[in-house]
């Protein structure tokens, strides 16, 4: 299947004994999430409720945005589609690279894709006025649909706030949806203050999209949300979604996590350890002699012209292999920041690896 070349977390036909191809919190599920996920097996011989209110009204509550606004859905995957279905986009930017999630949704469109691939000197990312520029110029009236994932993914960077108010400007006076993925912006250190969630009023053409899956490691619940301000355009969306579409014990892990936020220390410490644990992976990753590029979450970009995803699945670690990303090509790869112990495996194996290529 194509989407076991594409994502990461192919643990299933690969013999692994670590994976650092998935990007999710390394602390790992909290207990009150896990509790509610069991508890809720009772409740799996009922429907789920159809407008997964309760949910909605606590994601409203926790980031102060009205629970009418706020669509979940059985992961942001299927958000992605319902949002392409729904505008049925004839011209869709992507800046590369980035997630193939976006690519993969705008393709259901039979649309024209337009790829911009984005500066190698400036991290593949936005990160000023002239990268800002050279987007804008391609975000011309006759796009339809903007595609931006702040943090980016697989480079780990964020675009400032004031270059995102302008782009976020510039596409309101063009007519073009944005769709702006904030799905790892709870790693990053004072993200909720740089978050657009909170501020999606003000902007008829936001779509901003968020999942509990990385955060709150839960990849298997499949559960995520966007909040649309335009009612209009919300509706549009809601009609592309199937009835049912969360279940139940993913709408009672949902509030389970809400309740972790308001009432515990899990972010704070998620942030702080991420940032640790970063810091000491990329130190040993440039030591052991590949590229790293700069990130503020909980993955790395790197570069090495050692073939390390095949060397490392030999010795049963699985990475991911970021040739098949658009905008970047053979010898790039992502890892993920897990824990201290897991990520001294890495380095040690890896620098066994280009020791031997070095020989």
């Amino acid at each position: 299947m194509e989407e076991k070349i594409i994502h990461g977390g192919d643990i299933y036909r690969n013999r692994i004994q670590h994976d650092f191809s998935v990007n999710i919190n390394p602390l790992g599920m909290p207990l009150h999430v896990r509790e509610a996920i069991r508890e809720a097996a009772d409740l799996c011989e009922y429907y789920p409720d159809i407008c997964a209110e309760e949910l909605r009204c606590s994601i409203g509550s926790m980031y102060g945005v009205l629970p009418e606004q706020i669509l979940v859905g059985n992961g942001s995957s299927e958000l992605l589609i319902a949002v392409v279905q729904a505008l049925k986009p004839e011209k869709t930017v992507i800046p590369v690279p980035s997630f193939y999630g976006y690519e993969r949704a705008a393709l259901a469109a039979d649309g024209e894709i337009r790829y911009i691939p984005m500066s190698k000197k400036h991290h593949f990312g936005i990160e000023n006025e002239e990268d800002l520029g050279r987007l804008a110029r391609m975000l011309t009236s006759d796009v339809s649909l903007l595609f931006l994932a702040n943090p980016n993914n697989p480079t780990g960077t964020c675009i400032p706030p004031e270059l995102l108010e302008a782009l976020l400007i510039h596409c309101l006076e063009n007519e073009i949806i944005v769709v702006l993925d904030e799905c790892f912006l709870e790693f990053v250190e004072d993200g909720e203050k740089r978050s657009f969630l909170t501020r999606s009023e003000r902007w008829p053409n936001l779509i901003v999209l968020r999942a509990f899956t990385k955060i709150f490691a839960m990849p298997g619940v499949r559960l995520g949300y966007l909040a649309c301000a335009d009612s209009k355009l919300r509706a549009q969306i809601e009609r592309q979604l199937p009835e049912w579409n969360v279940s139940a014990p993913a709408q009672q892990a949902g509030l389970a996590a809400m309740e972790v936020l308001r009432e515990t220390s899990y972010p704070e410490e998620t942030i702080r350890f991420v940032k640790e644990e970063r810091e000491h992976l990329a130190s040993g990753l440039l030591e052991a002699g590949t590229a790293v590029f700069p990130s503020e979450v909980n993955f790395l970009l790197l570069f090495s012209e050692v073939p390390l995803y095949e060397r490392l699945l030999e010795k049963g670690i699985l990475i991911r292999d970021c040739s098949n990303f658009r905008g970047l090509e053979k010898g790039y790869y992502r890892v993920a920041v897990k824990t201290r112990k897991e990520n001294d495996i890495l380095l040690q194996t890896l620098a066994e690896i280009i020791g031997e290529g070095d020989r």
